[in-house]
């Protein structure tokens, strides 16, 4: 357990709390933590940890702004769903590309445990880009990826980070429930074109 750490633990934190509240600070805090975790991963040598968090630096940029600019009329965003097809396309080209980083990272480099690693990298991407975009199923993703992290990290002995990825589980199914009731409350549909249009 090192300062740098706990530092990102913290941020990590917020930024969930934040997500959950629907609050614009989370992507500020979500840029700190995203940012830590770079070297914090590196050290450990989960290599396909470290691409994951040099492109969330990107994508928290992205859904920054798009939190705050990309709703009808260029206003802030609100909670939509996608449709089932995306939802299973999503899915299968997400197992498909964990398949191959997982053999990339298991035949090209001594990656810890890369095939949990490469899942934890590729559905935290599509995790993160629905959560830029204000999707629902982006909790549905993050659930799946906090399972498998929370093993991951307690085998590499980053113990405050598994502790904080199984907070991040509790506060998945939180902000789950929370914004479907958001999104119940303003009667949305499933808007799978904006998605194709937003990609």
């Amino acid at each position: 357990m090192t300062p740098i750490e706990i530092i990102a633990v913290v941020a990590g934190f917020l930024c969930v709390y934040f997500t959950i509240k629907e609050n614009i600070l989370c992507w500020p805090t979500g840029l700190l933590q995203v940012s830590l975790y770079i070297f914090i991963f590196y050290d450990a040598k989960l290599y396909s940890d470290v691409i994951l968090h040099v492109i969330y630096v990107a994508m928290n940029i992205y859904g920054w702004y798009y939190w705050l600019h990309g709703g009808k009329m260029r206003k802030e965003a609100r909670i939509k769903e996608i449709s089932r097809a995306w939802l299973t396309g999503s899915v299968i080209g997400s197992v498909l590309a964990t398949v191959l980083l997982g053999w990339l990272m298991a035949t090209r480099t001594d990656a810890s445990f890369p095939y949990p690693d490469a899942f934890t990298t590729i559905f935290s991407l599509v995790a993160q880009w629905l959560m830029s975009l204000k999707r629902l199923e982006s909790w549905y993703f993050w659930i799946a990826v906090d399972v498998v992290a929370i093993g991951v990290y307690y085998a590499k002995g980053l113990y405050l980070t598994t502790g904080l990825y199984s907070l991040f589980l509790l506060m998945a199914v939180i902000g789950l429930l929370k914004w479907r009731r958001s999104l119940l409350s303003t009667q949305d549909v499933p808007d799978g074109a904006e998605l194709e249009a937003a990609a």
